[in-house]
């Protein structure tokens, strides 16, 4: 994962987005759709109607970087609403780029005791 500067927002824009989306085509959904600024340097995150693919724009101060990512198997976990924006932490940005549950991580093994 890409190291975020400290106080970014990371938005998931709900419902599914149409994956042909480029810089500008996305830019233009943060700004209408979500009522936000794509060049305030906030993370937004897209994902097709399948769910295998994401897309994230994000403004670096000098230029916007649109990165995808297309799991092989599986599906990215997304919020049920369809339409509005929730907010990640970073750690749950790296899970759901992962293909991870974010809403519920459990952890693989319980402590055996207390020492």
């Amino acid at each position: 994962m890409i190291g975020l500067p400290a106080g970014t927002r990371i938005w998931i824009a709900a419902g599914a987005t149409d994956m042909r989306c480029g810089f500008n085509s996305l830019a233009a959904k943060v700004q209408t759709s979500l009522a936000e600024d794509p060049f305030s340097g906030h993370v937004f995150a897209f994902r097709g109607r399948r769910g295998d693919l994401i897309k994230i724009l994000w403004w670096t101060g000098d230029g916007l970087c649109l990165l995808a990512k297309r799991l092989e198997r599986g599906h990215f976990i997304w919020p049920q609403a369809t339409e509005g924006t929730v907010s990640l932490s970073q750690a749950q940005l790296s899970m759901l780029l992962e293909g991870i549950d974010w809403r519920r991580p459990e952890r693989t093994q319980r402590p055996q005791s207390g020492l």
